[in-house]
């Protein structure tokens, strides 16, 4: 779990995953014992001083409800490749609703939906599908040749370490593999980090991901890519994508997004955070409780680890070896 508790009567349990939920088998050939996080600290964190255009940000900018998490080196560190984020029944249904019976529109619509309760972080609660998606609400996010035989499912966390080591190892093969119509891939995102350590970057950063996805595919593939890259992934060290400023930072490193004003407009107002709650909602009721996890065509697919594959080369063998069977 994100992070571990102490038991009844004070003392850590020795065996106690801080990346396990009660209830969850440790992953496997995870590391045991790591020290208990210390509480979060009271108050909501300072503000920046600055965005990346110049200056202080607006009165109108958005922030977040972010604020700082606890640093916790080892267990960070730990969780790189080996690691997963596990979640419990008890986290499930916290994203906001069920993803159905939401009335479906032109996607990219604004208000192509029914009002959705759980509403936006700032804007008027209107669910609006990004363009390039498709389901109900559009929760389904498939980027490929419609013709691909294969599906591959993506289960991340925008906010998860182990998610970003995984995306830095294996993205390129992924983003290779589709564009050579091995298969398509569907993609799906959970806030587990955002339920477990308190903040909204998890949340956020997949409303700017829809504002991507709304430009093209490929600026959604660019973009996540991006917020996932060594270079930008805050760790589990700070909330850094609860600040608008730090994801339209970020942005400047895709082409198609460094000038896009419906980009930058959308990620501002929180037009994609209503669907983001869909998208949550969505993964809570897959079954999936870990991220990163991968499937092809509905088996899932493991590394020597027995998670996900940590390196393209075990990615690859996996995804031949499903192929073959």
């Amino acid at each position: 779990m994100w992070p571990g508790q102490q038991p009844p009567g004070g003392e850590q349990n020795p065996q106690q995953n801080p990346y396990q939920q009660p209830g969850n088998p440790p992953p496997p050939d995870h590391p045991p014992g790591f020290p208990p996080a210390p509480p979060p600290p009271q108050g909501p964190p300072p503000g920046p001083g600055g965005g990346p255009w110049g200056g202080a940000p607006g009165p109108a900018d958005r922030q977040r409800n972010g604020g700082l998490t606890v640093v916790i080196a080892v267990a960070a560190a730990a969780a790189v490749f080996a690691g997963v984020l596990v979640v419990t029944d008890d986290d499930k249904g916290s994203g906001g609703g069920s993803p159905d019976g939401v009335a479906e529109g032109p996607p990219g619509a604004p208000g192509s939906g029914d009002s959705d309760d759980s509403g936006g972080s700032e804007g008027s609660g209107d669910l609006v599908r990004p363009g390039h998606s498709s389901g109900p609400g559009g929760t389904t996010v498939v980027i490929g040749e419609a013709s691909a035989g294969h599906t591959l499912d993506v289960y991340q966390d925008l906010r998860c370490p182990p998610c970003a080591s995984f995306d830095q190892a294996v993205g390129p093969t992924i983003a290779k593999d589709i564009k050579a119509g091995k298969y398509k891939a569907s993609f799906h995102f959970a806030a587990i980090v955002d339920e477990n350590r308190g903040g909204s970057g998890s949340t956020n950063a997949l409303s700017a991901l829809g504002a991507a996805l709304d430009v093209s595919p490929d600026a959604f593939l660019d973009y996540k890519d991006a917020l996932m890259s060594s270079k930008n992934h805050p760790g589990d060290s700070k909330d850094s994508y609860a600040d608008d400023d730090q994801l339209l930072t970020v942005s400047q490193e895709v082409y198609a997004l460094k000038t896009n004003a419906s980009f930058r407009e959308a990620l501002r107002e929180g037009t994609y955070d209503p669907w983001a709650k869909k998208m949550i909602a969505a993964f809570d009721a897959s079954g999936v409780s870990n991220t990163p996890t991968v499937k092809l065509d509905g088996s899932e697919l493991t590394g020597i680890s027995g998670s996900a594959p940590a390196t393209a080369a075990e990615f690859t063998d996996a995804v031949n070896q499903e192929l073959k069977g």
